[in-house]
């Protein structure tokens, strides 16, 4: 199986269990981005149709600022920075938030 199916298929085995709450760390970060993509809005329509909540572990604020709603930033296994998810992310307070943010890709127009 690919990397894409075998994440589905660890998803439909969760679902399975009818749970309310999902531990999902890092369930896309090996993906190819189309893949991750389709990924992201099955996680996301199967959130609003079952009324999930997810505990999305990422480095990857890219990520983050699609699928959550609230971000607490973590370093050296304590939270630095904590709150909605566009607020963390556009307005940074802490220097790791900062680097973590400087981290995601900018496509530059000409």
């Amino acid at each position: 199986m690919s990397g894409g199916q075998r994440q589905r298929v660890a998803l439909a085995r969760t679902l399975v269990l009818k749970p309310d709450f999902i531990v999902a760390d890092e369930p896309v970060s090996m993906l190819d981005v189309s893949v991750r993509t389709e990924l992201l809005h099955l996680m996301l329509d199967l959130r609003n149709k079952y009324e999930l909540t997810y505990l999305f572990i990422t480095h990857d604020l890219a990520v983050a600022k699609y699928i959550c709603d609230r971000i607490a930033v973590m370093r050296l296994g304590k939270i630095v920075e904590l709150g909605p998810a566009l607020e963390v992310i556009h307005y940074p307070r802490h220097p790791y938030t900062k680097e973590l943010r400087a981290a995601v890709p900018v496509i530059k127009r000409r």
